[in-house]
């Protein structure tokens, strides 16, 4: 099967292929602060680490929302230049979905679903109490990309990691991160989820120790 990106229900499919095909995808939970003061707590799945030294990573609030507006956690991290991204494990994962509801501004999403936040180091932005791992992030900059919408609304948030917070438990004897014992979930396509908690390791050619 073929089809041009945008047509694929010519091809005879009911849904675009495209977030089922790009596999998993880690979500970023994200929270910042509204003007107000008051904590945003979002779920996103277009979200990755762009680089390490420095460590920096960018979420994609896709679309527009609030009408010719952009979401919340862009205008928050844009606005105070600061967000945090827990992780979003099985334990947690009615919670993120939970906060995965759109509200009117200004309504916070953890107190509405009863996510208990916790106070971070060096940024204001809170992180999922709950949650083992958490990236306290700087803004740096954000980039519109291209859009079929007449609107827009296609955004690339770019963000400094500062501070990890991570479980002790979730840490082997040796200091490594035992992703089994997080077992953090990822987007797949349509309403699909994925759980990690098993891995395998595979050395690159010419790799010792």
């Amino acid at each position: 099967m073929f089809f041009k990106a945008g047509e694929h229900k010519a091809a005879g499919l009911p849904y675009n292929p495209f977030k089922a095909l790009v596999v998993p995808r880690p979500i970023g939970w994200i929270s910042t602060l509204n003007e107000d003061g008051s904590v945003n707590l979002a779920p996103y799945s277009f979200f990755n680490a762009l680089a390490d030294r420095p460590p920096i990573v960018f979420f994609s609030p896709n679309g527009r929302s609030r009408a010719a507006g952009v979401k919340d956690s862009q205008r928050n991290a844009e606005a105070q230049r600061e967000f945090v991204c827990s992780l979003a494990t099985w334990d947690l994962r009615d919670a993120m979905n939970a906060s995965a509801e759109e509200l009117p501004p200004g309504v916070s999403e953890p107190e509405k679903a009863g996510i208990e936040m916790a106070a971070s180091r060096l940024v204001a932005p809170p992180r999922v109490a709950a949650s083992p791992v958490a990236l306290e992030c700087r803004w740096l900059q954000t980039l519109e990309l291209p859009s079929w919408d007449a609107e827009g609304g296609n955004f690339t948030v770019i963000g400094e990691v500062v501070g990890f917070h991570i479980a002790e438990s979730a840490l082997t004897p040796e200091g490594l991160v035992d992703s089994a014992r997080l077992k953090p979930i990822a987007r797949l396509g349509y309403r699909d989820y994925a759980l990690t908690d098993s891995a395998f390791t595979m050395a690159r050619p010419g790799e010792t120790g």
